[in-house]
């Protein structure tokens, strides 16, 4: 499995920017697709996740309300919407995959796209 992400960029408080993580080798069974941050000086942490054949969403309490998960399978790409940004959002982000094995909130993914920055300012 292989993950690219992309999308990432400076932008200001409340503005809304959008993610895509293409998604390649995902030919059998059900994967979990999970985006990550990470921000200096800080563990990397899960933000929201979803199931690639059932596509049930998860996501942290700080993502809640503002951001949306998705993926289109047509497309192979998981995308991560971003709206009402907030400078605590400054981060790198990354997409992660795993097997869905009923586990979701872990930082145990087995494969590991690259990070995109995102950078939020007052």
């Amino acid at each position: 499995v292989q993950l690219q992400a992309s999308g990432g960029g400076s932008v200001q408080v409340g503005d809304s920017l959008r993610l895509s993580c293409a998604v390649s080798g995902v030919t059998s069974g059900d994967y979990v697709i999970g985006w990550f941050r990470q921000a200096p000086g800080k563990e990397r942490d899960l933000v929201a996740a979803i199931s690639w054949t059932y596509d049930s969403p998860y996501y942290s309490d700080s993502a809640k309300g503002r951001f949306t998960v998705a993926r289109d399978i047509t497309k192979n790409t998981v995308y991560l919407q971003m709206n009402s940004l907030k400078p605590e959002d400054t981060a790198v982000y990354y997409c992660a995959a795993k097997v869905h094995d009923g586990v979701v909130v872990t930082r145990k993914y087995d494969y590991w796209g690259q990070g995109t920055k995102v950078t939020v300012s007052s």
